[in-house]
């Protein structure tokens, strides 16, 4: 735990805001979901979905803890490679690839997983011209997850809009394509959902589906399920949440593939996808108080930060926070909601609090920003702020605060 001293030596270094990157919790999220799939089906990979925080030095972690990287752009595959990742520990997913993307992604003999039928086009373009090359491919699929008429995805979307889709004969067409060339194999099948609530009982359905697709197909040397991610993670007490454990995910999914696989001499491996549960808890962000004002009968407290820091989507719920205060002296508790330096009438950190009112030069830490917030923080008014890494005792710099001629790229902007 940071105490004000602590905090007030780093605030001289590197800015009245920053965040603090936990790496030892990483590590320890990384061993408690590895441990919880492989302890029940020995063949699996954990791949890191890099579009929950692409953080240079957390990727690299990561990987060397044994982590693929999961990606779903070519910008993020780029950054894999610049990041020393072995091609063929990279994942590429996503909706949108171009035939360049696909190309590079084959001949480097990375994990691909198609999402559309537009991508066939490229495969088969690739194959025709290497046909010395045994290529390898993968199959996003679509189909139905819901339950009793509900719809499971996120914000009650009926029908998601990614991958191929069973019902309507595309993906037999798809299948049909491929199996006309000869140096291709459907190597995987690929069925990440974006659920409303996480529930374990959603993936119990996407793999059982997955396998069936497997058996009906004929795929008998699949090399992988690949289930996606979008578990929970631990989550903070004062969520008041009773999520599912690493081990309740680990326990569905693997059962069901131990018990489909069971007569294969060589099983397919497992993969997830993890991101949120990875890194949600790894961050937290630290904002120095400028001032309270009240304004009729509301009482507001700013901070040298911003909702896009901490809540990217401007959701009103209140994160898990802290409080390091100057002084010591009790002030009476009163309600009062944390705003920030834009301008923006809705730059909520926290609504409707009530603690010991923070002062000037106070401290508030946030925490269980590890998630989204690091990609979606936009240029927006302020430059963005540092990123520091603690690990071990030791306290140094991952990411340095943004300068105007960064903010401001004259490789990219004309003046």
């Amino acid at each position: 735990m940071f105490d004000y001293k602590t905090i007030s030596e780093l605030e001289k270094k590197w800015g009245s805001s920053f965040y603090i990157f936990n790496v030892n919790k990483l590590r320890e999220n990384y061993q408690k979901i590895e441990t919880a799939f492989k302890s029940r089906y020995e063949n699996f990979i954990l791949g890191y979905s890099y579009k929950t925080n692409y953080l240079p030095y957390l990727c690299k972690e990561l990987s060397k803890l044994g982590a693929y990287a999961e990606v779903v752009s070519r910008l993020e595959y780029d950054l894999a490679l610049k990041l020393g990742e072995d091609p063929k520990r990279i994942i590429f997913n996503g909706p949108l690839k171009s035939r360049d993307d696909i190309h590079l992604a084959l001949k480097n003999e990375s994990i691909m997983n198609i999402d559309s039928i537009y991508e066939l086009e490229f495969v088969k373009d690739y194959a025709l011209n290497h046909p010395n090359q045994q290529i390898k491919v993968g199959i996003r699929l679509n189909f139905d997850i819901s339950y009793n008429g509900q719809s499971a995805l996120q914000e009650g979307y009926e029908v998601s809009r990614f991958g191929i889709c069973i019902e309507n004969g595309n993906l037999q067409d798809a299948l049909n394509e491929l199996a006309i060339l000869e140096n291709v194999q459907i190597a995987g099948l690929h069925g990440h959902f974006s659920t409303r609530n996480r529930e374990v009982d959603s993936y119990r359905r996407i793999t059982q589906e997955l396998c069936d697709i497997a058996k009906e197909n004929r795929l008998v040397n699949l090399d992988y399920i690949d289930v996606g991610g979008g578990f929970y993670g631990e989550l903070p007490p004062s969520f008041h949440k009773n999520a599912p454990s690493f081990d309740d995910y680990a326990e569905v999914i693997c059962q069901i593939m131990n018990h489909e696989f069971s007569s294969f001499e060589k099983k397919p491996r497992l993969i997830v996808e993890p991101g949120m549960a990875m890194v949600a808890n790894t961050f937290i962000f630290i904002a120095k108080v400028i001032e309270t004002k009240t304004i009729r009968e509301q009482t507001f407290v700013l901070v040298d930060g911003s909702v896009h820091n901490i809540k990217p989507t401007m959701h009103k719920h209140n994160l898990p926070m802290k409080i390091i205060r100057k002084s010591e002296i009790a002030e009476a508790q009163q309600v009062y909601s944390v705003v920030g330096y834009t301008c923006m009438e809705k730059d909520y950190l926290a609504h409707k609090l009530l603690t010991e009112l923070p002062q000037k030069s106070d401290y508030i830490i946030f925490e269980n920003v590890g998630a989204y917030t690091i990609v979606f923080n936009p240029p927006f008014i302020k430059e963005r702020p540092c990123i520091l890494a603690a690990d071990d005792g030791e306290v140094f710099i991952v990411r340095k605060k943004e300068s105007i001629k960064q903010f401001f790229d004259e490789d990219i902007y004309m003046f």
